[in-house]
């Protein structure tokens, strides 16, 4: 998949994005909270900002330097979103980007790093600074050298880069003075794809147990990456959707924060879901908004997603543990006609902490909403009346 000729034959260019560290979304304040609430949090903020502190100096004690960590990004034939984060290591990259989840949380960020960008081997030479913190749309008036790059407080770089690329998998590379550059996946989505699906990931793909704390808690922070189990025939449900239209893009999101986005991204592969972009959690403490809940962040991206793909209809896949049945229901009437269906696994007793005594397996009421909500507790109870009715309805 190659750069397309065109107008932009020069360097791509870009605009830094204000991130979430960076401005707080509207009604999401920490200064809308009660005066305890805020004393907590600048509490916690002031002891984060501690630690890293004190790991900054005593990493470059050690002689650690600035990297990059980049993840996956996403976009259409004209922009495309980026992200990558500005860590301290010790000049060692590991081969495995999969990591336990407590090592990845320890990670030292490198802030107001510059990091210098290139999409399929064409370097990224102009910015444009951005100011929205909820969607960012791509605006050519402003400009800037690119050595105005820089990661944020907490090592963060949250990018919109203009250029014409066809669809497909390209490759963004992202590089530090004195490194040698990294790159991941871009995935470039055709702006007339008809549907695309939004995925959770814990407990929908990914047995997570996220409904009980200690047993989440386990596998987010200490469980071996690698053997982390699929949800059963989930896989071959996320194939057969696929099978109805190969550009159909997939797109998982996860409460996990970003530190472990390796971890994902290799579970997906090595289980056979399609690929696709992660939008992962920031867990660090944000001076205005604090850590987002879950709610928030999923509404965060699902307003992206809708907004970057204004034609697309979307099958939203969730499961019952959590949120995800009010939430989708919330999309489905913030975004009338924009949710073709919706797909909630449901957990067992075991998974939700509730126990042998208890009988049922859902854990959220099913949503009011006039588009079709389909439970199952597998892939295969979820294919069964899921798949045909996205062959009658998807229109592809």
């Amino acid at each position: 998949m190659t750069r397309r000729s065109g107008r932009n034959e020069g360097p791509l260019r870009v605009r830094s994005v204000s991130t979430t560290f960076d401005s707080a979304a509207p009604g999401e304040g920490i200064e809308s909270r009660p005066a305890p609430v805020r004393l907590l949090r600048r509490l916690i903020t002031g002891a984060f900002d501690l630690w890293v502190g004190l790991s900054i100096n005593m990493t470059g004690r050690l002689g650690w330097s600035a990297d990059v960590q980049p993840y996956v990004g996403y976009g259409t034939e004209s922009y495309s979103r980026l992200i990558c984060r500005t860590i301290l290591t010790d000049g060692r990259r590991r081969e495995d980007p999969a990591i336990r989840g407590i090592r990845g949380l320890l990670t030292v960020p490198a802030p107001r790093t510059r990091v210098r960008l290139a999409i399929d081997s064409t370097a990224i030479g102009r910015v444009q600074v951005g100011d929205s913190s909820v969607y960012d749309a791509v605006d050519p008036s402003r400009s800037l050298n690119a050595d105005a790059v820089f990661s944020d407080r907490s090592g963060y770089l949250d990018l919109v880069a203009e250029h014409q690329l066809t669809p497909g998998v390209h490759r963004v590379s992202y590089q530090v003075r004195g490194r040698r550059p990294v790159d991941a996946p871009l995935y470039i989505v055709p702006g007339q794809t008809p549907v695309g699906v939004i995925s959770d990931v814990d407990d929908t793909i990914m047995i997570s147990q996220v409904p009980n704390h200690w047993k989440a808690a386990w596998n987010l922070l200490l469980s071996n990456p690698h053997r982390r189990s699929s949800v059963p025939g989930m896989a071959v449900l996320y194939n057969r959707i696929r099978d109805l239209d190969p550009r159909m893009p997939f797109f998982y999101l996860s409460a996990s924060p970003w530190n472990v986005e390796g971890s994902i991204r290799g579970f997906i592969r090595d289980h056979g879901f399609p690929a696709g972009p992660l939008l992962l959690r920031d867990l660090d403490p944000r001076p205005k908004t604090f850590v987002p809940s879950i709610v928030q962040h999923k509404m965060e991206f699902i307003r992206q997603l809708m907004a970057d793909f204004p034609k697309m209809r979307f099958v939203l896949m969730g499961d019952d543990g959590q949120s995800d049945p009010s939430t989708f229901a919330q999309v489905v009437r913030q975004y009338p006609g924009r949710v073709l269906a919706i797909g909630i696994r449901q957990l067992s007793p075991q998974e939700t902490g509730l126990g042998v005594l208890v009988k049922r397996t859902a854990t959220q009421p099913v949503p009011v909403t006039e588009v079709p909500v389909f439970y199952g507790t597998t892939g295969a109870n979820l294919m069964r009346t899921l798949l045909p009715y996205l062959r009658r309805r998807a229109r592809i």
